[in-house]
């Protein structure tokens, strides 16, 4: 999910992130488990229209509004958890449904911290670009995922079944909170905007490279040097093959496309003719 915030919103997202990072790095602290225990409040406040409309409030007393989210939470959660919801409920969101967006980026990143300091950023990136490319190109599934009148739980319970064992933890919580508020888009492209948040932690941008044929590691570095020449930034490169290319590369990083396939050569040549 695309996070698309008011001024108010991004200023409270910006200073419940400061306290992310200084809770993730305190001794002691497990960011996997922090993150899972914010997404696991996400999923509470979508529940729970009365406690997500007054701790979002505006009006009222932030440290009300605390001692709220404390008495509600205090035993379910741990410490380092509650330290960051105090940040988040005590500033100013725009809305409720702009809070609760904030409390889920923030259960993102610090499950992808976790993932960073294991060093499994880029098997998690990479896992997550192939659960995308499976769902895309399998209408059923994404539909599935995707039914907003299905259960949540039923919806999670199937995606273990496909993927426990398989994937890594932080990988699995991703995918499973992104099916489980999937309003609005469809799971494929959101998982698609995980894949590019777990770039963005290196400074990197994702290039999206379809191939007609297998590409050998030394291919893979010398496009992605090109690319980092073309672009002034690294590039980090995600592959699938497609046969019906004919030949060639299309390449596609973030509105820009690069068509270097014998079918878009074909395609160009008809625009051309017609």
């Amino acid at each position: 999910m695309t996070l698309t915030l008011h001024a108010a919103s991004r200023e409270a997202l910006a200073s419940a992130e400061t306290r992310l990072a200084e809770v993730t790095g305190g001794a002691g602290t497990d960011p996997a488990a922090l993150g899972n225990e914010l997404l696991a409040v996400v999923d509470l406040l979508g529940r729970e229209i009365g406690l997500r409309r007054a701790v979002a409030d505006a009006s009222s007393d932030p440290r009300a509004r605390t001692r709220l989210v404390r008495a509600v939470l205090t035993g379910k959660v741990s410490e380092q958890t509650l330290r960051v919801l105090d940040a988040v409920v005590e500033a100013r969101w725009s809305s409720p449904r702009e809070l609760v967006d904030g409390v889920e980026s923030l259960g993102r990143n610090a499950l992808l911290t976790a993932a960073e300091r294991a060093g499994k950023l880029d098997a998690v990136e990479d896992q997550l670009f192939r659960i995308a490319r499976i769902v895309v190109s399998n209408p059923e599934l994404e539909q599935t995922l995707s039914d907003q009148t299905a259960s949540g739980d039923a919806k999670r319970r199937l995606l273990r079944e496909l993927l426990q064992g398989k994937v890594d933890d932080v990988t699995l919580a991703l995918v499973e909170q992104v099916v489980g508020r999937s309003a609005g888009r469809s799971v494929g492209y959101n998982l698609d905007e995980l894949v590019k948040l777990a770039a963005q932690r290196r400074e990197r941008s994702v290039a999206y490279v379809t191939s007609a044929s297998e590409l050998s590691a030394e291919q893979r570095e010398r496009l992605a040097e090109q690319l980092h020449r073309i672009y002034g930034r690294p590039i980090g490169l995600h592959v699938e093959v497609d046969r019906r290319l004919g030949g060639g590369l299309v390449v596609r990083v973030g509105d820009e496309v690069i068509d270097g396939s014998a079918a878009g050569r074909i395609a160009e040549l008809r625009r051309q003719l017609a």
